[in-house]
């Protein structure tokens, strides 16, 4: 447990910048009167999502490894992470959906069909809980894997000759 304490860590903080994030998209009006601007306004969650990512492996990296990681250590240290955020992803869309915001959906669905983006059964098909699920677990594991193939690049660090540092702590 101990050996992938730090990951899991990094998934409740995520899910948790997940949820302040949905929260925030509601407070400035993304969920109802300027619902149209979503689409735009909610892929600048990549930014912050990145970023738990990059700490997440630099507290792998000084607390596990002492201070090197390798580019593979880094890597499954992102899976762990991702493996995790995915398991949560159910829970993290059941508290945006039910108690932050339960007006999302049935917003969604009337700008869609108002604006003819889709016919209505297509909207309510697409803007559901249930296809939210899906959707999340579908991609959390392929964002997370990308996320992680690319910032281990940068956060692995070679130790003193050792091509892979052993960890900190028994395994």
């Amino acid at each position: 447990m101990k050996n992938i304490k730090i990951e899991l860590k990094w998934a409740l903080i995520f899910m948790a910048v997940s949820l302040l994030w949905m929260y925030l998209e509601k407070v400035f009006g993304l969920h109802d009167e300027n619902i149209d601007k979503h689409p735009v306004y909610t892929n600048l969650f990549a930014l912050p999502a990145i970023g738990v990512y990059v700490f997440a492996l630099l507290d792998k990296r000084r607390n596990y490894y002492n201070g090197s990681m390798s580019y593979k250590q880094g890597f499954v240290s992102g899976l762990l992470v991702t493996l995790f955020v995915t398991i949560l992803s159910p829970l993290t869309q059941y508290i945006t959906t039910f108690l932050i915001t339960p007006d999302y959906f049935p917003n969604a669905i009337d700008h869609a069909v108002s604006n003819g983006l889709m016919k209505r059964y297509e909207a309510e098909k697409f803007f559901s809980y249930q296809n939210y699920i899906k959707q999340g677990l579908i991609f959390a594991p392929v964002m997370g894997i990308l996320t992680s193939a690319i910032v281990a690049i940068f956060t692995r660090k070679k130790g003193f000759g050792k091509e892979e540092q052993q960890p900190a702590h028994p395994v």
